[in-house]
């Protein structure tokens, strides 16, 4: 064991993990010693003659399983972004010791009455604020996780559990397998008719990697998205359409019953616990309170924003017949038609763009950003190992502090799942006197460096760069003793503020102007293509929130039904959105079976927090409009009220305290220009 990277303790600068040293055979002995010392841990919880107070049961039960937390968050953060079929084989079978010992924990009677009794004197015990928030966390996170059922229910509570990780697990791996099955290999260049040069660069230089000739085009949003955008070959962006929308439906990597069980097992679990639906358990420990408010939400928006995406879509059908289109427009046909219409309307495209966000530009200017507001500097580690050879880590630094080390990994690979994300492999905790600051991850799929041309991003592209280093700033500028109250560890439906806030500098004039410049010229960027931009920011912004809303919608349906449907699950999609449609839905098609923010990423009846979360950043950034967006008067308040705070105090209470009031629902709506009398 004392050979084993992942049980010894590090030796690397802030205790870094050994990635140079980790090989797959090391993490199944890991696991099981670090079971072993976890339940270790608990069990003297239990057994301990003492009285129960906080420091003795809370806190210590805080603090348990140390080890296993590392293990955990270095194998699945990996599994997700450098994975093979061996590391998803670990899973499947190290799932169910860990819901075991997870249910061990979550349902064992002795360890609950002890915490129970800690709480119902918590008025006596003269905790601070933070000691305090912990012992009521912790008190309604057993009883949510099932501490109060009688002992017959927590057997099969428990079971549930572990069939519910397991069917999530699949549901992911099915994702990826699908993913990676499908290509589009082009060899005429007739066929690559419309495409921009930076496209087909990326598709030559996808085909080279696999070992042929022409253009490979995957299932990977940078090499779909483009090519949706701009290939003039209908038939080939319909073939690459419908193995996107196909995924995981009557296939070999077949969702179906993956997403009956995992619906099936939340709606039973939640019953048991007494709530009525797995919604009324998920949100009630958020800021949207009841499901009643969060269909009232959606339902609202929809209404105000269906007539704006319609509109737009006669719009876009009436421009496509003008230029040559006959028949009715399809979904393969919304994103090439509407990047020609954009181009039109605004003189501005990726192709133009492009240029300018060279990735380190970029990732510089967002760490100036973080600089300008924060006073944040970031310093290349080059001396810390990867797990990839595209890694590469930043130690954070406040002055003199040290805050974190920040993994970036940008690049898309068989080996990780699609889309953008932030995680940690080490959260921040203070034990003893001593402060353990946070290792945080960053995983993108930006478009790769082709033959002599860099890694060029579209704006897009930049924007969630924003997007997902807001997540970062939120876990590296925790602050707080516990891992459980502190960076993201917020309500679901509060998380997405820090991330969709720093979105809106990528629209900034200032801020862009600050870094943009052609990677081959060192020109800046012309202000008329900034000024162009800007003013294309709303274009089809009525089609995107329905978009949004309507994925929102499918989530609350799955979620608040009584019991998984007996349909199949692209029939019940078909007829949940049936009212919201705006194209034409195509048989065989289904966003669900692919869906993995609600089936296997935490998302589950949650996916209107990025609607919600949206309300909050608009009427924040609002704020930065007023008194400038580098304002560090506003950006300290947001640090100290919003990214620093955690879970130390109520969502709704934080806002407050930064913003004065409660949000403006308007702002959002008026940012976008979708509010009464916008067109």
């Amino acid at each position: 064991m004392n050979e084993n990277p992942l049980l010894t303790e590090s030796e690397l600068p802030f205790g870094a993990p050994a990635f140079d040293r980790i090989e797959n055979r090391h993490y199944i002995p890991a696991f099981e010693e670090a079971l072993k010392q976890a339940k270790a841990e608990v069990d003297a919880i239990i057994e301990n003659s003492a009285e129960p107070d906080f420091e003795n049961t809370v806190q210590a039960l805080e603090f348990c399983g140390k080890q296993l937390n590392a293990v955990e968050e270095i194998f699945f953060n990996l599994n997700e972004a450098c994975t093979d079929s061996e590391m998803q084989q670990i899973a499947e079978d190290i799932t169910p010791k860990l819901t075991e010992f997870s249910m061990y924990v979550s349902l064992n009677e002795k360890l609950f009455s002890k915490i129970k009794a800690v709480y119902e004197k918590k008025d006596s015990l003269g905790l601070n604020e933070e000691d305090s928030r912990l012992l009521s966390e912790t008190y309604k996170a057993y009883a949510r996780n099932g501490a109060n059922l009688p002992a017959e229910d927590k057997q099969a509570f428990s079971k549930m559990s572990e069939e519910l990780s397991l069917a999530s697990l699949r549901f992911g791996k099915n994702v990826l397998g699908a993913t990676n099955a499908y290509t589009l290999d082009l060899t005429d260049e007739a066929q690559t008719a419309g495409l921009p040069d930076f496209v087909k660069e990326s598709a030559a230089a996808e085909a080279a990697s696999r070992g042929k000739t022409g253009w490979v085009f995957t299932l990977d949003r940078p090499s779909f998205m483009p090519f949706m955008q701009y290939s003039a070959n209908r038939d080939l962006r319909e073939k690459l359409w419908r193995a996107y929308s196909s995924r995981c439906i009557a296939d070999n990597f077949d969702n179906d019953a993956n997403i009956h069980q995992i619906v099936d097992l939340n709606m039973r679990r939640a019953q048991m616990l007494g709530y009525g639906t797995y919604a009324d358990y998920a949100i009630e420990d958020r800021m949207a309170k009841t499901k009643e408010t969060v269909n009232n939400f959606i339902a609202d928006m929809m209404a105000k924003c269906l007539p704006f995406a319609r509109t737009e879509i006669a719009d876009l059908q009436a421009y496509a017949e003008a230029n040559g289109f006959e028949g009715q427009l399809m979904p393969w046909d919304f994103s090439y038609w509407g990047e020609k219409l954009r181009t039109e309307k605004y003189s501005v495209n990726d192709e133009l763009l492009k240029p300018y966000f060279q990735l380190e530009a970029v990732r510089d200017a967002i760490f100036g950003l973080a600089g300008t507001l924060y006073g944040l500097s970031f310093i290349r580690r080059e001396d810390i190992p990867v797990y990839h050879p595209d890694v590469q880590v930043y130690e954070v630094k406040d002055g003199d502090r040290h805050l974190g080390l920040l993994y970036m990994d940008f690049f898309p690979r068989e080996s990780k799942r699609g889309g953008a994300w932030m995680t940690s492999f080490r959260d921040l905790s203070i034990r003893d006197g001593v402060e353990t600051r946070p290792l945080v991850q960053l995983v993108t799929n930006f478009s790769k460096p082709a033959g002599d041309t860099p890694s060029l991003l579209t704006h897009y592209e930049v924007t969630t760069f924003l997007h997902e280093f807001g997540h970062c700033l939120h876990g590296l500028l925790a602050e707080g003793s516990y891992a459980s109250l502190t960076g993201t560890a917020v309500a679901r439906d509060f998380v997405e503020l820090p991330s969709q806030f720093m979105e809106n500098w990528g629209y900034e004039p200032q801020w862009l102007n600050s870094f943009a410049r052609h990677y081959r010229t060192g020109e800046a960027i012309p202000q008329d293509l900034i000024d162009k931009l800007v003013a294309a920011k709303n274009f089809q912004a009525g089609y995107a929130f329905v978009r949004q809303l309507r994925f929102g919608t499918l989530d609350m349906a799955w979620y608040t039904a009584q019991c998984a449907p007996e349909e199949s699950a692209a029939d019940f999609e078909h007829r949940i959105l049936a009212q919201a449609e705006v194209l034409p839905v195509i048989e065989g098609t289904a966003i669900s079976p692919q869906f993995t923010h609600i089936f296997s990423g935490g998302y589950s009846a949650g996916y209107y927090s990025y609607k919600w979360a949206e309300v909050l950043e608009a009427d924040a950034f609002s704020l930065f409009k007023e008194k400038g967006i580098f304002n560090k008067e506003a950006a300290s308040s947001f640090r100290e009220n919003i990214l620093s705070k955690g879970n130390l105090e109520d969502a709704d209470v934080l806002y407050r305290k930064f913003r004065g009031r409660d949000p403006r629902p308007e702002a959002l709506l008026e940012q976008n220009g979708l509010s009464a009398g916008t067109k």
